[in-house]
């Protein structure tokens, strides 16, 4: 039995950890002993988290049970006590109320409308290499292109003013922090909350042409359901595709070959982006809790258990894909779980992969001589984080 979950990279910085790997070489769904002597699950097979994933019995709610952290949490109090649901935020909710709210903004997301916004996303991206050829190597690629880009993005979809970036970057980051005590997340959390109160009451007087507005129109949502909305969508629109841009920049540098077939066969960038979510699979681990007793790939799973998913073990899971610890931009990812499955899949997927293709296309592109300007063992990674990525990726060029 696991004594916690695997944390340590300890491979390469794209690889899942390789307590993990051998765990899933022999037992997918194998039980995982707490930090709080919690006996709940790992499950790291590729058809197991895909299986789970769409299976009911595995609940997102928080309000049914306690959901145990699987790993150390300095800082945060030990919960004994199911978390009441935040209005609005349906990634913690089961049908019908996520079906509910989740309806609301399938609209605001179809590929049609996704596609009504590429244009708009390949202009913004260029403004933004402009802006990056103007300076003077070395220079962040995070704060110079991987952050603005989708935060530009995010900004224009929802109504948000471009000037309060900061605001909600720091507070939206601090939120994701996994060793940070209570009263910090929590104001972190409350100040994301109190802007968005402010935008949506404006909204509300005065709608203009963006999804908030939109959604301010709607009576049958709530004030505080729709801050718990917009924060998941300011918190989602920009925080994953920022880390892919930074870590897929990073893992096609330590790869100059997968890079170079880039270069020669820019036809490639949307079979990339899809290796690309797979290799990396920046939100590595989902949570569920089992609403009753479960059989499931062999094993019993007891009703109250705390269930951990790996997708990133899922993505790497040789039964799925040949030498799934290589990137390979020529390899056919889909149907990789980046993105999750079932009703809960990602909403903004289509949203993503238009400002990836549009990024790593642009910057292959803009800059051929594109280099790390330190040793890779020296990128600091987002290990402390949520979401999975690098705090900064000093880079250079001729």
């Amino acid at each position: 039995m696991l004594h916690g979950l695997p944390m340590d990279r300890d491979v390469t910085p794209f690889d899942p950890p390789s307590a993990i790997t051998k765990v899933r070489s022999t037992r997918p769904v194998s039980p995982m002993l707490f930090p709080d002597g919690h006996e709940g699950w790992l499950i790291s097979g590729y058809d197991a988290v895909r299986q789970a994933l769409a299976d009911t019995r595995f609940s997102s709610r928080q309000d049914l049970g306690v959901l145990h952290a699987p790993y150390p949490t300095p800082g945060m109090p030990e919960f004994t006590e199911p978390s009441p649901p935040e209005p609005g935020v349906f990634i913690s909710m089961d049908a019908p109320e996520h079906t509910r709210l989740r309806r609301k903004l399938t609209g605001a997301f179809t590929v049609r409308r996704m596609k009504a916004l590429e244009d708009r996303i390949t202009e913004i991206t260029a403004r933004q290499l402009d802006e990056l050829a103007k300076l003077t190597p070395p220079v962040d690629l995070v704060r110079e292109f991987a952050l603005p880009v989708p935060s530009l993005v995010i900004c224009e979809l929802l109504g948000v003013p471009y000037e309060d970036r900061d605001t909600f970057q720091t507070n939206t980051a601090r939120f994701m922090e996994r060793e940070i005590s209570l009263e910090d997340k929590m104001a972190a959390y409350i100040a994301t909350n109190t802007f968005l109160a402010g935008l949506i009451a404006a909204k509300r007087a005065e709608p203009t042409d963006d999804l908030l507005s939109d959604l301010a129109r709607d009576e049958d949502l709530s004030d505080q359901e729709l801050v718990g909305m917009s924060f998941l969508l300011l918190l989602a629109g920009h925080e994953t595709t920022a880390n892919m841009l930074a870590l897929g920049t990073f893992a096609l540098l330590e790869h100059p070959d997968q890079m170079a077939a880039l270069r020669a066969e820019p036809e490639l960038i949307p079979d990339a982006v899809e290796e690309l979510l797979r290799y990396l699979t920046v939100v590595d681990i989902f949570f569920r809790y089992a609403a009753e007793d479960i059989e499931f790939h062999g094993e019993t799973i007891r009703e109250g258990s705390t269930v951990v998913l790996s997708l990133l073990a899922g993505n790497h899971d040789p039964g799925r894909y040949e030498n799934g610890d290589e990137l390979d931009v020529h390899r056919n990812a889909r149907g990789h779980l980046a993105f999750g499955h079932g009703v809960h899949q990602c909403l903004g997927q289509q949203l993503a992969r238009i400002e990836m293709r549009a990024g790593f296309e642009g910057l292959l592109h803009r800059f051929p001589s594109l280099r790390l300007a330190v040793p890779a063992a020296e990128v600091k990674l987002k290990t402390d984080m949520n979401i999975y990525g690098v705090h900064a990726l000093p880079v250079t060029w001729e």
